[in-house]
């Protein structure tokens, strides 16, 4: 349910942005930023994209101990940044990492909701020499702010987890449960119970590590081939629905299955009335980045629901940008009816690159 609240904001913000070209602080992979905000059209509805010149590819403040003693390098090459699609608009932007290895670019659409739900983090940078990337997704339901919690603080969490570079498994784990748990305890006197899922992506050198909590997903192209490294969680997966059980809950049938016949997956961010049955344990699969591996889709479910893991990686793969082939899976599932925020990010490996 949209509160009346909410329907007025976005009506008022879309109003201001339908007035032409405009200045003023905005916010880029999570910093603030003073960017030319520019009407696009052409693409079936219309947006905007920030244009501005290079940028430190960072979200986090420069704040922490590792990054005040040097430890936390970030990459400094990042062209077409923009802000998050929170004006009732349309955002794209890319990346390329300065060794030419890696590119990325994302798109990101609140569709035909009311309200913009979904959030994603970029980051590039180097720790202790060793280059590091991350990459996530965060759909929220039942509004945005866990989703947007995520934006803020969890890549910023597990970069100073002291275990990321020796056990990165690990570090992942604990860094999802912990930041669920930060998350609750800031949220304690709010009147909402939101929650989020979490498709993330963290590459280490040559080791690829993706997690998942809900129903965003994660696909890899390897030697020509579509591979999901994550599994939605939904309530009606036997191992996902005996869990839920073994704690104390249950799973019914209410338009689609449900935990406690309210939320339509089994593991969620947030969610303070379902827990302990909703929890935000990750599953995480680890891949080696190798010659074989072409390209990765991270992307909320607007997307797939309407679009299969192979034609997915098949665009992110064959487009020479990885902006433009985020922006054209963003526009497919619009068009093929997507009823849902639809937020998407392509990663395009590059092994011919001597850096």
């Amino acid at each position: 349910m949209v509160c009346i609240g909410s329907l007025l904001r976005a009506l008022v913000l879309r109003a201001a942005a339908s007035a032409g070209r405009r200045r003023g602080p905005r916010v880029l992979c999570g910093r603030a930023a003073d960017v030319r905000v520019t009407p696009r059209h052409g693409y079936g509805w219309r947006g905007f994209r920030a244009v501005a010149g290079r940028m430190m590819l960072d979200s986090s403040d420069p704040a922490s101990p590792a990054e005040a003693a040097g430890q936390v390098q970030p990459q400094r090459r990042a062209a077409g940044a923009v802000a998050q699609a929170h004006d009732g608009g349309y955002a794209s932007g890319g990346w390329e990492r300065e060794d030419g290895k890696l590119s990325c670019g994302y798109s990101s659409f609140r569709g035909k909701r009311a309200t913009m739900e979904d959030f994603y983090d970029v980051k590039l940078t180097e720790i202790d020499g060793q280059a590091v990337s991350l990459f996530g997704v965060f759909d929220g339901h039942g509004g945005s702010r866990a989703a947007e919690y995520l934006k803020e603080h969890l890549f910023e969490n597990l970069l100073k987890h002291p275990e990321f570079l020796t056990d990165t498994k690990l570090a992942i784990s604990e860094t999802y449960q912990k930041t669920d748990t930060d998350f609750l305890e800031s949220e304690a006197s709010a009147f909402r119970d939101d929650g989020s899922t979490a498709s993330t992506a963290v590459l280490v050198g040559d080791h690829l590590y993706v997690a998942n909590v809900g129903d965003s997903r994660a696909v890899i192209s390897k030697a020509g081939k579509a591979m999901a490294l994550s599994e939605d969680h939904k309530p009606n997966r036997i191992d996902e629905r005996k869990r839920i059980e073994n704690a104390g809950g249950i799973v019914i049938w209410a338009g689609t299955w449900r935990v406690g016949g309210v939320l339509a997956m089994s593991r969620a961010f947030g969610n303070r009335l379902l827990k302990p049955y909703v929890v935000a344990e990750p599953e995480i699969q680890e891949e080696q980045v190798n010659g074989e591996m072409e390209c990765l889709v991270l992307a909320s479910d607007g997307l797939w629901d309407v679009v299969e893991n192979e034609e997915a990686v098949s665009l992110g793969k064959s487009e020479d940008a990885p902006e433009s082939a985020a922006r054209k899976l963003t526009e497919i599932a619009y068009s093929r009816g997507s009823a849902d925020n639809i937020t998407c990010i392509v990663v395009q490996f590059h092994h011919d690159k001597t850096g």
